[in-house]
C-alpha cells in the first residue's frame, strides 16, 4: 500500500474525489497528508473532515520557491509519502521536491496535453482557450511532474466532444465531473497497483 500526499490550491474537488475513492477502495493506498498553498483553500476542510493532517506551506511563508519546496520534502519524508498528487496545485515546483520525488510526482491537467499546457494554463483560462481556439474536442490529462510545466509523460488522458454552446464555465464543469475526477483517481490506482517505482517512458532515439 503506498502512501500519498495531496497538495491543492483552491476548492479541492480533485482531492475529494481522491479522498472518496480510497473511502470507496477504488486503490490501494491510503492519503497520508495534505498540503495547500494558500491558508483559504476549501479543501483544507475536507482534509479536516476526513480527519487527514493538512499543512499551508504559502509562497509567502518562505523566503524563496525551494525554500518551500524543501519544506514540503520534508513533510512527505516525515510521513512515508511513497506518491505526491498535485490535485488543483497552482505552484510550480522546484529542485527541492522534483529530484527528492522524481518519477513519483503526478498531476492533472484540464485539457489534452501537449497542447493548451504551460505556464498561464490553469483553471478556466484553459477551457477559454479552448473555445476561442476552435477546438471540438477536449479532456483531461494525468501525467508525471517534470521541471518543464506540463512536459512530464502522459499518464492517462481522457476526452469529450466540445460543444457549439459551450461556456469556460459549462467545459470546466463538464471535464471536471466526468472526465478529470475519475480519470485522476484510476491514474492513482495504477500506480497504487505498481511493485516498483513509475517507470516514465523515454523518448526514442
Amino acid at each position: 500500500m503506498k502512501n500519498i500526499a495531496v497538495m491543492f490550491s483552491g476548492n479541492g474537488t480533485d482531492f475529494q474525489a481522491l479522498i472518496d475513492g480510497q473511502k470507496n477502495g477504488a486503490f490501494d493506498g491510503r492519503i497520508v497528508v495534505a498540503i495547500a498553498s494558500n491558508d483559504r483553500a476549501f479543501g483544507i476542510e475536507r482534509a479536516r473532515q476526513a480527519g487527514i493532517d493538512c499543512y499551508v506551506c504559502a509562497k509567502y511563508a518562505y523566503r524563496t520557491e525551494e525554500a518551500r519546496d524543501t519544506a514540503v520534502r520534508e513533510i512527505c519524508v516525515r510521513y512515508g509519502v511513497d506518491l505526491i498528487v498535485l490535485a488543483g496545485y497552482l505552484g510550480i515546483l522546484t529542485d527541492p521536491l522534483l529530484d527528492w520525488y522524481a518519477g513519483k510526482i503526478i498531476n492533472i491537467h484540464p485539457a489534452l496535453l501537449p497542447k493548451f499546457g504551460g505556464k498561464g494554463m490553469y483553471g478556466l483560462n484553459v477551457h477559454k482557450a479552448v473555445i476561442e481556439a476552435g477546438e471540438t474536442v477536449s479532456g483531461a490529462t494525468v501525467h508525471y511532474s517534470v521541471k518543464e510545466i506540463d512536459a512530464g509523460a502522459i499518464i492517462l488522458q481522457r476526452s469529450l466532444d466540445v460543444l457549439p454552446d459551450d461556456t469556460p464555465e459549462s467545459l470546466q464543469k463538464r471535464i471536471l465531473e466526468q472526465i478529470e475526477h475519475p480519470l485522476l483517481v484510476e491514474a492513482v490506482a495504477m500506480l497504487c497497483a505498481q511493485e516498483d517505482e513509475p517507470v516514465v517512458e523515454e523518448d526514442e532515439e
